[in-house]
């Protein structure tokens, strides 16, 4: 089967080939029969086209019905659930397996997600259905930890006074007591901590509580522009941050050097990462050049899917919604109780290696061959190449995930699966595209569109262009970039300059 058979391109909207927009005139009388010109004002973004319909049934029987049953339940967008059970699983399945790619290497299970949506969406109803089982996974452990804390403080206890025994005895020599040290054995360690997830860590933090955490983690939240715009995210930290998260995204090991602390490896780490991020947070977020540079935003399956707001009409939840629920509860917390032990912490996971079957692997040399062939010089992927040039890894990795969901000893892909996960993975290239188009991960005009938001909000009529360099948004602090925002605000015609000394600043329109 030839990747075109499985996934076929959407029509899109987006400006003109030459980047640029029409400008209108309209006219106006100005009370004395004179026809006045004035230009017609131009909304900083195209129209953003419709999103297209989540493929729902490629999630497979338990995350497709899980997620549609959500959906329903809660009266969220169906690439919303979507993306929360799909975020639990990668979390779920992990520690489980890496996946081998056609050329030889392994790649992690791991996914990072990013859903864009407004405040009133549902996010955080929608996540607290598609996290409950590891919820009650983490409840689960913080039971056995508690009692495993006490065992191992009076194990430390019983250890040190012996070890200050040992080391006390005079009557022992040299070779005597390296032989009693070592028949004492080494210190004994602390239990795990029962954490699963963070909302919002530094990487810095992150790896520096690891050791002493499960090597299988996530970072989730509902609120996610509490990472995006958190201390790891801040101008001075976010490429090491951004580099950080990749590392983690490729399964290489964490080394860490620092004076006080000394130099840590962490190996057979794996991460699963899912925000949820309100609109505009996220297109600051996706648009950023130093994570675009860095690469993590190719890691990145991104969903910004329509508000569903005004047709949630109520409605009771119905007993084959809620059996679905269940079912994918069920298969969740059986894979997050059946992690494989972790002998040596130093190590970490070992999962274990995941081959594609030869068909399977036959369909996804089309997807990868596809997906090369629109990402070329006049292709139409050639706006998002960075996003495409991962996207056949992507789908590789969920496949990954859907096999060991469907049979958490599952032997290889099929070719039914791997087909899955190629519209899956067509269908985040083709969202990626969508809001490219749309310029709405243009970091000028997301420039331009929070310096007008400002000119609008302020009370006087006029305002100094030195006020915009003072008081102004952050990203239009710099003589440089206000000046860009400004002038693109003006040949939109959305303000107008009236002065040039002092410098001055209206919004059009306002008298």
């Amino acid at each position: 089967m030839r990747a075109h058979e499985f996934a076929a391109e959407l029509d899109r909207l987006g400006p003109d080939a030459d980047g640029r927009y029409e400008r209108d005139e309209r006219h106006r009388d100005d009370g004395g029969g004179q026809r006045e010109t004035k230009p017609e004002r131009l909304p900083l973004f195209p129209p953003l086209p419709p999103a297209a319909q989540y493929p729902l049934d490629a999630l497979g029987p338990i995350l497709g019905e899980a997620a549609s049953a959500i959906a329903r339940k809660v009266q969220a967008p169906a690439a919303i659930a979507a993306q929360s059970v799909l975020a639990a699983a990668s979390l779920a399945v992990q520690a489980h397996a890496d996946v081998r790619m056609p050329y030889g290497q392994r790649r992690p299970l791991s996914l990072y997600l990013v859903s864009s949506a407004s405040s009133g969406d549902r996010k955080s109803t929608t996540d607290n259905e598609a996290l409950w089982p590891v919820t009650r996974r983490e409840d689960a452990l913080q039971e056995l930890h508690s009692r495993d804390h006490q065992d191992w403080l009076v194990t430390y206890a019983a250890w040190s006074a012996e070890k200050k025994k040992i080391e006390g005895d005079r009557k022992l020599g040299f070779e005597d007591r390296r032989i009693v040290l070592t028949t004492l054995g080494p210190e004994p360690q602390p239990p795990i901590r029962p954490v699963l997830t963070s909302a919002e860590p530094t990487f810095e933090g992150l790896i520096k509580s690891w050791p002493s955490m499960p090597p299988a983690q996530g970072v989730f939240s509902a609120e996610g522009g509490q990472f995006t715009g958190g201390h790891g995210m801040a101008q001075e930290n976010r490429l090491r941050t951004a580099a950080g998260f990749s590392v983690l995204w490729d399964g290489k090991p964490v080394t860490r050097v620092r004076a006080l602390d000394g130099v840590s490896v962490l190996k057979g780490r794996r991460l699963a990462m899912h925000l949820m991020v309100q609109p505009e947070a996220a297109a600051a977020f996706m648009s950023d050049p130093v994570l675009r540079d860095q690469g993590l935003l190719s890691r990145i399956l991104l969903a910004a899917p329509d508000s569903i707001a005004g047709t949630r009409l109520f409605r009771v939840a119905t007993a084959a919604d809620a059996e679905q629920i269940r079912r994918y509860h069920g298969r969740m917390l059986s894979l997050l109780e059946g992690w494989p032990s972790v002998i040596d912490r130093t190590q970490g996971l070992q999962p274990r290696e995941l081959p594609m079957s030869d068909a399977a692997e036959a369909r996804w040399r089309d997807f990868y061959n596809w997906i090369e062939e629109r990402s070329g010089p006049q292709g139409d992927l050639r706006l998002v190449r960075d996003f495409a040039s991962k996207a056949a890894e992507h789908a590789a990795r969920i496949a990954g995930v859907l096999a060991i969901v469907a049979d958490e000893h599952a032997l290889e892909i099929s070719a039914e699966i791997m087909t899955s996960a190629a519209r899956l993975a067509t269908w985040y290239t083709d969202e990626a595209l969508r809001l490219q188009q749309a310029c709405r991960t243009d970091p000028a005009l997301l420039r331009a569109q929070a310096l007008l938001d400002w000119l609008v909000n302020r009370d006087e009529q006029d305002v100094k262009f030195s006020d915009i360099l003072r008081l102004g948004p952050a990203p239009t602090r710099t003589k440089k970039e206000a000046d860009a925002a400004v002038r693109t605000l003006i040949e939109h015609s959305l303000v107008d300059e009236v002065s040039e000394r002092p410098r001055l600043i209206r919004v059009a329109g306002r008298a």
